[in-house]
């Protein structure tokens, strides 16, 4: 193997069923909280969404991003965080633009003309909501098993989370990895979406059976530390699975007792084995409102609003990406003293 090469492992990712819910709220929170402290990833299934359902919101999906980018323009992203951005977004852990264009939605005011014209794209608001409002009923039965985990009142994260309230901040994100020529192989360095955490609670991730390319790198100990580990593990899109992660905000709220796991999504680098062709996805981020409490049951952390760990969250980010950018310039500068000196 070479030097820099990627070390694979096979971890086995725990798939829980939700189904019979109310009888078996206590099993499934036993199995989302053991998941939740080791792997910090886990699939669901049984959760209610038809896979004819997923697959006309991928469609969906794949209409919008289909449309001219002067088009796509017209709901850009704003620091709402919400809208249309197209190689935009850049990780700490590359510092390079990730491969791809997303749009991001969101339930409140924050959507004031950031939805897409029906004139562009026929019903495509109606089908967005209520997709989501399927996905928010998933996310609230995790919930309530994540509360009581922690000895919370079983309604205390769904409170927290309330998507009714105009200061909801959670987001619904479409994303679009560009298809890559097998002839014209990637620049080093580059991914379909560097290395990262999600900051918010939890995510429910939808993926294309066959568009492969998610990986997961479990081992964080910390929330303020970006270490992680070098061992990853492939995640192959099955039909019907949601894939969850625990997010930053969860792993706060739980004293680092849950684990908020480094994933990303590989650029593919062997014809005989790798998907080259448009990948699809989309992301479900549980965000916190911003006026919500947030310390775990120990207290390791100080008190602070959602707002406020979304700001913290985004000043870790930032710094970590100005360090990312400052390593690889003194590497570009101390390539070129060494070839004139040679």
């Amino acid at each position: 193997m070479a030097p820099n090469a990627t070390k694979y492992a096979n971890r086995a990712i725990p798939r829980i069923s939700l189904h019979d819910f109310e009888r078996r709220i206590d099993e499934i929170t036993q199995q989302l909280v053991q998941a939740a402290e080791n792997e910090g990833f886990f699939c669901i299934i049984n959760h209610g969404i038809s896979i004819s359902a997923i697959e006309h919101m991928f469609s969906t999906s794949t209409s919008f991003f289909a449309l001219p980018d002067d088009v796509k323009a017209t709901v850009p992203w704003s620091p709402k965080n919400v809208g249309w951005e197209k190689n935009a977004q850049v990780r700490p852990s590359t510092g390079t633009p990730d491969m791809k264009e997303s749009y991001q939605i969101q339930w409140g005011s924050n959507m004031t003309n950031s939805w897409i014209s029906s004139d562009h794209l026929p019903g495509f608001k109606e089908t967005a909501l209520a997709f989501m409002h399927h996905t928010q009923s998933i996310s609230e039965k995790l919930m309530t098993c994540f509360a009581r985990g922690l000895g919370f009142p079983d309604d205390f994260f769904v409170r927290a989370h309330d998507v009714s309230r105009p200061n909801s901040q959670t987001c619904f994100r479409l994303l679009h990895y560009f298809p890559i020529d097998p002839a014209d192989p990637v620049p080093e360095g580059y991914f379909r979406a560097g290395a990262h955490t999600d900051w918010a609670f939890l995510t429910l991730l939808f993926q294309n059976a066959g568009q492969s390319g998610l990986e997961i790198c479990p081992g964080r100990e910390a929330v303020t530390s970006f270490g992680m580990g070098d061992t990853w593990t492939k995640i192959e899109p099955a039909p019907g699975e949601i894939v969850c992660n625990i997010g930053d905000l969860l792993m706060s709220w739980s004293d680092d007792r849950f684990k908020s796991t480094f994933h990303r999504v590989k650029a593919p680098t062997d014809p005989e084995s790798d998907y080259y062709g448009p990948r699809f996805s989309m992301a479900y981020f549980n965000q916190p409102c911003t006026d919500c409490l947030i310390q775990g049951p120990r207290k390791k952390y100080p008190e602070v609003t959602g707002e406020q760990f979304t700001r913290n969250a985004m000043a870790r980010n930032f710094a970590a990406l100005q360090a990312k950018k400052e390593a690889l310039q003194k590497l570009v500068v101390s390539q070129t003293t060494m070839e004139i000196a040679v």
